[in-house]
């Protein structure tokens, strides 16, 4: 934040914070990713999951969210950060990253009643440490739902989307929240209508239609494909301009990418396109006669 002239900072703890806190035993393989020690296999394993108390369990995530309100002083918003019960679920379930997500679709199709009992649990246990973190001083929250795009629609509603609407419902009244589904332009819609401030967008659907499909129900952030940052500087230029047009005048759009910045990108490059959305999207704001 002191680098770069960015217009809010998000606190990016690990998704997998909470499994960890349940006593799953979360290790982190170099080439590898994460890896659970004891994942469930079980209705008794889900009923032994214990609900984290964020203020004890988690109390590290909040402690930093307070240093890093503190350190901030008001200069630019801070957004906290969760995981959603469904990707969430796929780790706990698989106890590691998966291609085909075999065993969490297994369990969801041949026992409803048991992923609804671990999603409910979840719900729950994120809900508390997204509230948390409010108290804790953060001025907007992000759920994060990185595997509900392998979902077809019937089950992207029943087990991922109908848990991130009790999230949101469980909120502090006023709170902004952002709602990323990776993969889910198909269900843009749907996502509006849970009650979240923004709906967050990847790569692979224009900002424009998506502006057109929701209207101004919600605010958009996205998109711009996080594989853009690895090219020229000109490049990076002039696709950014391509999202902002894309999406026209007018507020609502938090300009961001299409997910995660990955690490081999140039410091050098993150200027450029924060230097390009601060320029370029003012012809889209400035009053006209």
């Amino acid at each position: 934040m002191r680098r770069f002239d960015l217009d809010a900072a998000i606190l990016f703890s690990d998704i997998l914070t909470i499994p960890d806190a349940m006593g799953l035993g979360l290790t982190i393989e170099e080439g590898f990713g994460p890896r659970f020690e004891r994942p469930i296999v079980s209705i008794a394993d889900i009923d032994a999951l214990p609900l984290p108390d964020p203020d004890f369990d988690l109390r590290y995530v909040i402690d930093a969210v307070a240093l890093t309100r503190r350190e901030l002083d008001g200069r630019r918003p801070l957004i906290g950060f969760a995981g959603s019960p469904w990707t969430l679920a796929t780790y706990m379930v698989e106890g590691q990253s998966s291609r085909d997500f075999a065993k969490i679709k297994r369990l969801a199709y041949e026992s409803p009643e048991a992923t609804h009992r671990l999603l409910e649990k979840l719900a729950r246990a994120v809900s508390d440490y997204l509230i948390a973190q409010i108290h804790a001083g953060v001025d907007a929250v992000m759920v994060f739902d990185t595997w509900g795009g392998t979902l077809s629609t019937a089950a992207y509603l029943e087990f991922s989307l109908e848990y991130l609407r009790r999230i949101v419902s469980a909120l502090p009244g006023g709170t902004p929240s952002i709602v990323f589904t990776k993969g889910g332009g198909g269900w843009i819609e749907a996502i509006a209508e849970i009650g979240c401030t923004a709906v967050g967008l990847d790569w692979t659907i224009d900002i424009g239609n998506a502006r057109q499909r929701i209207g101004d129900q919600v605010a958009l952030q996205g998109n711009l494909d996080p594989a853009v940052m690895l090219a020229s500087p000109a490049t990076i230029e002039i696709e950014a301009k391509r999202v902002l047009d894309a999406y026209g005048p007018g507020n609502g759009h938090v300009f961001n990418l299409g997910h995660g910045i990955t690490p081999a990108v140039p410091p050098e490059h993150v200027q450029q396109l924060i230097d390009t959305v601060h320029s370029y999207s003012r012809r889209y704001h400035e009053p006209t006669d």
